[in-house]
């Protein structure tokens, strides 16, 4: 591939609306999730915003993002120093962002393109969606708190009955 070619092919590459994100606002979507898109207050600049669930929703490209142990992310064969150092800023930058969110009360939670891949899409965004309704039910959760330390209502007597 000629220098040139490798220029056009790399500028054509988009950060946002990629297919893989698309994929996941469709399906939630479809299931009655509502969202914002690519949220610019939020450190990140996450990929899918759901502010009832405190959520955000990062679709991270394999190979951008150093997928570990996958078989679309390695490394080109040119300039390898530069794409090694790019891909661990990026990881870098990916564990700062979510530790930040997580200080602020966010979940985050990551959905690698190789998921989303046929074989897999549909386990991976049911279990996103299942992970997503576990989340607002732990949050949302009602606490009653707890009854103050009172004599128990037994049936027998208060001096056969002590309490610990």
């Amino acid at each position: 591939m000629t220098p040139e070619q490798r220029r056009r092919c790399m500028a054509a590459i988009r950060s946002k609306d990629t297919k893989p994100e698309l994929l996941v606002r469709k399906y939630l979507f479809g299931r009655g999730f509502r969202y914002r898109v690519n949220h610019r207050r939020l450190p990140g600049h996450p990929d899918i915003v759901l502010r009832k669930y405190r959520t955000v929703i990062f679709v991270n490209g394999c190979f951008w993002h150093g997928h570990d142990g996958c078989r679309y992310y390695s490394l080109p064969k040119t300039n390898t120093d530069f794409w090694r150092e790019k891909i661990e800023r990026n990881i870098r930058r990916d564990k700062e962002e979510r530790t930040a969110l997580s200080r602020m009360g966010w979940h985050s939670i990551t959905v690698w393109e190789c998921e989303l891949k046929p074989t897999c899409r549909e386990r991976t965004l049911e279990s996103l969606a299942y992970t997503l309704h576990r989340i607002f039910l732990r949050d949302n959760a009602v606490r009653y708190p707890a009854p103050p330390n009172t004599a128990a209502m037994v049936a027998e007597d208060e001096d056969e009955y002590h309490l610990p």
